[in-house]
């Protein structure tokens, strides 16, 4: 189970992974879009986006990839001015094995993971554990007393 999210001006935006093909997704509908300062509105939202899973969903020719879904809900045009002041965050699944992962700005429009900010759960931690450590952090990251 994949579910990746961006946390933007105080505001989370978890899209929906649709799984192409095994280790290929893309983000489709539902987006759900929550305050950061909403916890049982958020904790809601990443349960639901868990239970939901990576449904199947069709490979696209190149030139008809839409534009990233985040945008519409963001109300924005561009990746790039999406991505700037924006964190980039997954839990994943595998083998009752959970993990928070972390990404840091790689190129300009790019993310690549951060072992050194990403967590890695003991066998048998539950959905609801990660949730509340998610919020935890994504809530700390948005604190205007934290550094970002």
């Amino acid at each position: 189970m994949l579910c990746r999210f961006y946390l933007r001006r105080s505001v989370v935006y978890i899209p929906t992974y649709g799984m192409i093909e095994k280790g290929f997704y893309r983000a489709v509908e539902p987006v759900t879009v929550v305050s950061v300062s909403n916890t049982e509105a958020l904790r809601r939202a990443f349960q639901d986006a868990i239970t939901r899973g990576n449904p199947r969903v069709p490979k696209l020719p190149r030139g008809q990839w839409p534009p990233p879904i985040t945008l519409k809900h963001a109300g924005l045009k561009t990746w790039g001015e999406f991505n700037r002041g924006a964190s980039y965050w997954g839990i994943e699944e595998e083998g009752g094995i959970f993990r928070v992962v972390a990404h840091r700005q790689h190129t300009r429009q790019g993310w690549k993971e951060d072992p050194e900010r990403s967590e890695t759960f003991p066998s048998g931690s539950s959905a609801d554990e990660v949730v509340s450590r998610m919020i935890t952090i994504l809530q700390t990251t948005a604190s205007p007393s934290s550094a970002h």
